[in-house]
């Protein structure tokens, strides 16, 4: 049967404050009168007593007591470890579960994280560097977007930092790897994509090597390792077509120069093999005609035959000096297939949500003991409108 609230007069309350004035410490009060420390609080606030504290036993009353706070603490000690232990067990169910299902069905999939390397030099040729190939190529606004400033000091590494963000780069991959409808995407369709593959593709450069790399992240490790493989290709792919490197465009000329060359001389060859073939044939009326020709022919075979020589020459040449130089774009380390996870790390998700459960279950813990001190206190439920 519960028990009756009680209702205190003016005179006893009056009378409790004064003993309150008169040097009683709170703790006795309470303890002899019975009553509610929130209550006693109250009516000496009321009255507006202020007193100096006459000992430091007074000051110790006047604060929260610490064994009170162990005391609500205690109280309700199965309250915060159940919470506790039932977050702490939740937690690692979900842990064990998120690993146990497929990728595509996981909450919490493990994720893999393949990465290449690369080393990114400035031009130093002096075929107007990185600016006027650019500015060349119409691309001068893409260079300000890179970080390039058009009139000196340009950045191949920042260039290269704005390809791989770019809307060129990851709607090729789009393209590429069918990834609408590899990640369902049903609405704005190339915004969505793109959105997806920022949060996955990343790229930066360190700062104290100057090594460029590049890493992308799914729960698919051969994908993402295809995914980077294709990135690298198409970068050098997009390097070769600005024509920042002046060695190797230089090469690519020698060769199909030296090929023309070459192609040429063989026909000057069949078509001398023909002529003579002709007065083998006893076309003899056509004997000046023929020799004419064929002198002609002959001067044509030693011209091309001293430019081939000279092009060869020209293309050794620039083989020994790439090879004592480094390219611009130069890829030190493909992605592997990575057989370990980049995450997530569930046993810090376990920690964190035990530990999580575990404030909450203290503060919910004074929140029901603050609540029982109010029911207990007639005046506070007055107020309250709860009596």
């Amino acid at each position: 049967m519960a028990s009756e609230r009680r209702v205190y007069s003016a005179e006893f309350k009056q009378q409790i404050v004064d003993l309150y004035k008169n040097g009683k410490s709170k703790t006795e009060i309470i303890a002899e009168y019975k009553l509610n420390p929130n209550t006693l609080d109250r009516w000496i606030s009321a009255a507006r007593i202020t007193r100096e504290p006459q000992n430091a036993a007074d000051d110790i009353d006047d604060e929260i007591s610490l064994i009170d706070l162990f005391a609500v603490l205690l109280h309700y000690k199965w309250l915060i470890i159940g919470i506790t232990a039932a977050a702490m067990i939740a937690s690692v169910i979900f842990a064990i579960v998120s690993i146990k299902l497929p990728a595509e069905k996981s909450p919490l999939p493990n994720v893999f994280t393949p990465s290449a390397k690369m080393l990114i030099q400035e031009s130093s040729s002096s075929g107007g560097g990185l600016s006027s190939m650019l500015s060349s190529s119409g691309l001068s606004s893409l260079a300000g977007l890179a970080g390039v400033n058009m009139g000196g000091g340009s950045s191949n590494a920042s260039l290269a930092a704005y390809l791989v963000q770019s809307n060129m780069l990851l709607d090729a991959i789009t393209d590429k790897f069918s990834l609408i409808e590899k990640y369902k995407i049903e609405k704005s369709v190339k915004a969505s994509s793109r959105k997806i593959l920022l949060q996955k593709l990343k790229a930066e450069t360190d700062k104290d090597s100057g090594v460029f790399s590049i890493s992308f992240t799914d729960t698919d490790g051969v994908f993402a390792q295809q995914v980077i493989n294709f990135v690298l290709d198409w970068l050098q792919m997009k390097f070769d077509e600005l024509g920042l490197d002046s060695n190797k465009i230089q090469k690519e000329n020698l060769e199909r120069n030296i090929e023309s060359s070459y192609n040429e001389i063989l026909k000057i060859q069949k078509e001398m093999e023909d002529l003579g073939a002709s007065v083998g044939r006893g076309n003899v009326w056509n004997m000046p005609s023929i020799t004419v020709s064929t002198s002609k022919l002959q001067l044509e075979l030693e011209a091309q035959k001293a430019v081939y020589t000279q092009l060869k020459t020209q293309y050794e040449l620039l083989k020994v000096q790439m090879q004592s130089e480094t390219p611009i774009f130069q890829i030190l380390e493909r992605p592997e297939n990575p057989d370990m996870k980049s995450g997530p790390s569930r046993g810090k998700l376990c920690i964190i949500v035990t530990f999580a459960a575990g404030f909450f279950s203290v503060f919910l813990a004074f929140a029901l003991n603050a609540w029982q001190n109010i029911k207990n206190d007639p005046e506070a439920m007055e107020k309250l409108h709860l009596k």
